[in-house]
Formats: structure tokens, sequence, C-alpha cells
């Protein structure tokens, strides 16, 4: 069984994850979404909230697909996590060349901690290489209409947090 892991915070889960999410699912048997605890960032959405999201808008994915998609939390570091529910692989979506940088970066230390675990790069989307989960957020704290960036339950629970 080929298993994927696709790490991140998703604060919130945006349209351009759910494209990665799509894309993965044609690559592994088992997506396993890691959702980073990462409590230097100060998330918006706490862990549980974080992890709704993505397990109702990985429901709708796994319909079309009919693959399978674990939300499993980690705190870890990603190489240990990767090794800890089985994933040869590490999917990581690039937008810009910046994110590259910093991603090249980050395969060179997995590999040097576990040679063994791949790290397979997903190009966004073109209509979603603008996204950022930093950027939506603030358009949604100044009132901005961010329909365009994520699900509509994220949408309506950014309005929630900011109201």
């Amino acid at each position: 069984m080929r298993i994927g892991l696709y790490p991140g915070t998703f604060d919130p889960v945006t349209l351009g994850h759910v494209d990665i999410i799509q894309r993965a699912m044609a690559l592994v048997d088992r997506l396993v979404i890691g959702v980073a605890i990462n409590r230097d960032k100060g998330p918006l959405f706490s862990l549980e909230e974080r992890v709704e999201m993505l397990e109702s808008e990985c429901a709708g994915v796994i319909a079309k697909t009919g693959g399978e998609i674990v939300v499993h939390p980690f705190e870890n570091l990603l190489i240990d996590c990767a090794r800890d529910v089985g994933a040869g692989v590490i999917i990581r979506g690039l937008r810009a060349v910046a994110d590259f940088e910093y991603e090249f970066q980050m395969v060179g230390m997995n590999r040097a901690l576990d040679s063994s675990v791949e790290t397979v790069f997903l190009m966004a989307d073109a209509r979603r290489q603008a996204i950022a989960s930093k950027l939506v957020k603030e358009i949604a704290r100044l009132g901005g209409d961010v329909s365009k960036f994520v699900p509509p339950d994220v949408k309506q629970r950014l309005s929630l947090k900011f109201s």
C-alpha cells in the first residue's frame, strides 16, 4: 500500500489545500493529512477545528476518488510523523519559487534524517497559486470576501471568528 503524508497547519484549509489533496489521491492508496500542532504560529483555529474542517472537506474528495484519507494531528518532527503513519512519501504543494527555496532545505534535512522517505512536490493549480492561509485570514479579518479562496464551511467559520 502506498501511503503519503501531506503535512501543514491548515489554518484554515483553503481551496489550494483541497486541490493538492485531490491530486495527491491519484498518487497514493492512503493519504494521511498531518495537521501540525505548532504553538509558535498561534493558529486562529484550534487543532480540533482544523481537524473538523479537513475531515469535512475530505469527505467529498473520498466520495469522488474512493481513496482513503486519514486526518492525523502531530507535534513531532515531520520525518518522525511519516515513520509513525508508515508513509513512504511526503507530499508538498508549491505555489511559487519562494516556496521551493524553503522546501528544498526541508527535503535536504529530511533526507539526512531518513533517506527512505521521498518528497514529491505538486504545483498549485494556476487558479490557486496566490492563495495563502495567512492572506485569507487577513482578508476575512478586514471584512473581505474569501469565497474564492476557501470552501463554504470555512468561509462561515472565518466569519464567525471575526464577527
